[in-house]
């Protein structure tokens, strides 16, 4: 007997999202926000991998900005492990590796601001 979860997940799309709380920063326009959710209700041909999403970046409040995973680095402190918004050591080294496992070495840069 097979396990129908098991057989529906090889099928899905490997696409691993960046987690809300996440620093990042464009990689065109230099701005700096931490990933605020996803939206379907999206603007312009960009897409993440899903094919129907974008992220929200929030750049300051109210300010969002609808931005793709193409567009966005993953920032890093000073302990090279993502900066997340009110997330302790071993979940961020978690994510961290979660993250390294799917995006190139290129994608992730150390932050200049402070933690």
């Amino acid at each position: 007997m097979s396990n129908p979860t098991s057989s529906q997940s090889k099928n899905a799309s490997p696409w691993v999202r960046i987690p809300d709380g996440t620093r990042v920063k464009h990689r065109h326009e230099g701005q700096e926000g931490v990933i605020d959710g996803l939206t379907e209700f999206v603007t312009g041909p960009d897409r993440n991998p899903d094919g129907k999403t974008q992220y929200r970046m929030n750049i300051g409040t109210p300010t969002r900005q609808l931005v793709t995973e193409n567009d966005l680095c993953i920032l890093l402190g000073v302990d090279n492990l993502v900066i997340m918004v009110r997330q302790k050591e071993p979940y961020r080294r978690c994510v961290t590796e979660q993250l390294r496992g799917w995006f190139a070495a290129d994608r992730f840069m150390k932050s200049v601001k402070s933690q």
